[in-house]
């Protein structure tokens, strides 16, 4: 799908899907990456697999070239190109490739994933919302390259343990109803360990990160969440069981403290300041507490509801029909 350059009484694509402007920038960054004091990479995000062969590959290959450590692609069997497959006959799988959601995929494509070490990412509020099939993450060839994300957090909550929660749930129940069927009493197979650990270290796995994040140990990133064990939620439970209080109890509500890479980016349940920087690795130039971040927010929106007056929504969803 081509980028829109125009939408008001009517949509208008750029013809050329990937133009000399994204090459450009796509250089330029990559020249001076990482950012965020080491912590964001570029990576290259990529769905247009009906582009001629030699294209997808040149693209790809100079991406790997660049140093873009991660290529991420969506893939619904049955609903999507098969680009597990296509893939796998351009040469281009490999451990730096991501599928998101993969719901469906069949056992030959699973066993294709799990042996070139590529992992998938389910993201159980989008898939179950939006008719994608059901979760794949617990099943059995393909769980141990699995691993759980948001993916998009306009539509749904933004945390991991929602998901990590809504998946195991929903995993667990579709086994109960197989042993139902079955004339067998229920139990308990997908363990609170396994969820909790498809949302922590399977997801620093899953980006070729698991020897600085995903855990706590000696020489990785400090990179800590403290739960306050004694909130509504959490309090008796957490001296019980600590991780069914998490996984089956909690909320980012009860988080009391976030530190990223040793730095404090939540104190006594409240974000901290955030600093604007004046260009990529740059100084700081000023800082913004919640409140006025939350006010930014709220202007954006405004923004954006305002030129959505003069857009004609019914073509762009005639166009978007055109897509899929």
């Amino acid at each position: 799908m081509n980028r829109i350059t125009t939408w008001s009484s009517h949509l208008e694509f750029d013809n050329d899907p990937i133009p000399e402007w994204w090459h450009t920038t796509l250089d330029s960054l990559a020249k001076i990456q990482p950012f965020g004091n080491g912590r964001v990479y570029l990576g290259l995000a990529f769905d247009m697999f009906s582009l001629p062969r030699h294209t997808v590959v040149g693209l790809w290959e100079k991406c790997r070239r660049l140093g873009l450590n991660l290529i991420t692609t969506h893939y619904v069997a049955g609903a999507m190109t098969n680009s597990v497959k296509l893939l796998f006959e351009y040469g281009l799988l490999k451990k730096d490739v991501l599928f998101s959601h993969a719901t469906q995929i069949s056992e030959s494509d699973a066993k294709t994933l799990v042996e070139h070490g590529v992992f998938i990412s389910t993201t159980p509020d989008t898939e179950l919302q939006m008719g994608l099939g059901e979760c794949v993450a617990f099943r059995k060839d393909i769980m141990c390259n699995a691993s759980f994300g948001v993916d998009c957090h306009a539509n749904n909550s933004s945390d991991i343990l929602t998901q990590i929660r809504l998946g195991m749930q929903h995993a667990r129940g579709i086994e109960n109803v197989k042993a139902l069927e079955n004339g067998h009493n229920p139990a308990v197979q997908i363990k609170l360990e396994e969820a909790f650990n498809l949302g922590t270290i399977q997801g620093a796995k899953a980006i070729h990160m698991e020897n600085q994040i995903g855990s706590i140990a000696e020489g990785k990133l400090a990179d800590i969440v403290v739960f306050d064990a004694r909130t509504p939620a959490m309090v008796c439970a957490a001296e019980q069981n600590p991780l069914a209080a998490i996984l089956l109890h909690g909320s980012i509500r009860d988080i009391d403290m976030v530190i990223v890479d040793g730095m404090i980016r939540k104190q006594d349940k409240r974000l901290c300041s955030v600093s604007v920087l004046d260009g990529p690795n740059g100084k700081a130039v000023r800082s913004f507490d919640w409140d006025q971040v939350a006010e930014k927010l709220l202007e954006s929106r405004r923004k954006i509801n305002e030129r959505s007056q003069s857009q004609n929504r019914e073509a762009a969803i005639q166009s978007l029909h055109k897509f899929f």
